[in-house]
């Protein structure tokens, strides 16, 4: 691992720890054991160390998105799938990230939403599409319109005004949106096979209730 790399995995388990803003430049040089001039050679300041981290996070995410994209049998398989990762990835992350990040980092929620609006909402798009096709989601819907809705739907999920997380369980917030989201694109067959991996997810025991710690669907 080059120091640039290093630098980044050391901030990116102190912002998913702490959150974004509590966490300082000094903060990172003791956690990794070096000067924070050493840090100073590779960024310009923290809001680059933010950015580039999420620039990672996000390519990351991209490249799952797509794995389960390709490897699912159908639209309910594929957001149970996503919601499993998204279940793993709150696990591990401050809910006070996002907060940080729109408030204090723009240029890095501009990275996000950039995202969410050509890759999330793309292969939410995709996968309705494929759905109508299988007869899993009802042909009367607007997959375009749809999948914009999922997607705001995610983002809503993180929103500390409406669901402050001394009230909410960021988890809990957002496997009942994606519940409501599928029961009301879906036709008859597709409750089934919601049914049936709502079933798979309880006996392989799928963290419904457990505390979310958070990025992406």
């Amino acid at each position: 691992m080059d120091p640039k790399e290093r630098i980044l995995k050391g901030a990116e388990e102190l912002f998913f720890r702490y959150g974004i803003r509590s966490v300082t430049m000094d903060d990172i040089a003791r956690h990794l054991g070096i000067s924070k001039k050493t840090i100073y050679q590779s960024f310009a300041d923290k809001d680059e160390v933010v950015h580039t981290l999420i620039e990672f996070k996000l390519n990351e995410d991209k490249d799952k998105i797509c794995k389960l994209s390709s490897s699912s049998s159908h639209i309910i398989e594929e957001l149970f799938q996503l919601m499993n990762h998204l279940a793993a990835t709150l696990d591990q992350i401050n809910p006070n990230v996002f907060y940080d990040l729109q408030k204090y980092h723009p240029k890095s929620w501009d990275l996000f939403k950039t995202f969410k609006e050509n890759c999330i909402q793309q292969a939410m798009e995709d996968a309705l599409i494929k759905g109508i096709s299988d007869g899993i989601v009802r042909p009367e819907i607007n997959p375009r319109i749809l999948a914009k809705l999922r997607v705001e739907e995610v983002e809503m999920g993180f929103n500390q005004t409406l669901f402050p997380t001394d009230k909410f369980k960021i988890l809990d917030v957002q496997l009942a949106l994606i519940d409501h989201f599928l029961h009301g694109i879906c036709t008859l067959k597709g409750h089934k096979l919601i049914d049936k991996h709502k079933q798979l997810k309880e006996t392989s025991g799928f963290p419904e209730g457990k505390q979310g710690k958070i990025l992406s669907v």
